[in-house]
């Protein structure tokens, strides 16, 4: 019986040996795709335009809502001299104009409107063209994970030779660091953290 037990820890240990081994043996790498797009000229011009619609259309908006407030003060000045009827049809014309560019901010910035549609056909494809540069270099060097460094993600350190962000960039035929958009301070490595004495 003795026997039995022995051979079943032992074959437990290997099991859990094999495992433990197998997790150390797994590798990681991380990117940052912020880095990566700021060195992407065609990202940086997407950006641009959306920049500038997104300018024309806040303008347009502040037009119409600045015509609406003065058609506001105008009416309120002219309250005491109009007949009920006038007061009716002035208050409705505001209502609607104000509904009408309500409208149209919702048309312009809301969830599914013009902007996000304008950034999806814009940027979409260029961020898909580097996830798929990224999940391409993970499986030829067969990392487990690649985890993404860029705003605030939840990695506290990172060693830089873990880095694959260049390496992803020449991938896909740019040369890192050399490209310096106008519109958008070049992304900078992040420093190392420094380890706790």
């Amino acid at each position: 019986m003795k026997k039995y037990i022995w051979i079943a820890v032992a074959g437990l240990f290997c099991l859990a040996s094999a495992a433990f081994t197998g997790a150390r043996a797994q590798k990681y790498a991380y990117v940052n795709t912020e880095y990566i797009l700021s060195n992407i000229p065609e990202f940086a011009q997407a950006q641009e335009q959306i920049d500038k619609l997104s300018i024309e259309w806040q303008k347009e908006l502040e037009e119409k809502f600045a015509e609406i407030d003065a058609l506001y003060k105008k009416f309120q000045n002219d309250a005491p001299l109009l007949t009920q009827d006038m007061k009716n049809r002035r208050e409705n014309e505001i209502i609607a104009k104000e509904k009408a560019a309500k409208d149209l901010q919702k048309k312009r910035f809301g969830v599914d409107g013009d902007l996000y549609k304008q950034r999806a056909e814009m940027i979409q494809p260029i961020q898909d063209k580097v996830y798929t540069a990224i999940e391409k270099k993970a499986k030829q060097k067969q990392y487990v994970f690649v985890f993404d460094r860029s705003d605030n993600a939840n990695i506290l350190y990172a060693d830089p030779k873990n880095d694959i962000s260049n390496e992803v960039l020449k991938d896909m035929g740019y040369e890192p660091g050399k490209v310096q958009s106008s519109a958008q301070p070049q992304a900078q490595p992040l420093p190392q953290a420094q380890p706790q004495r």
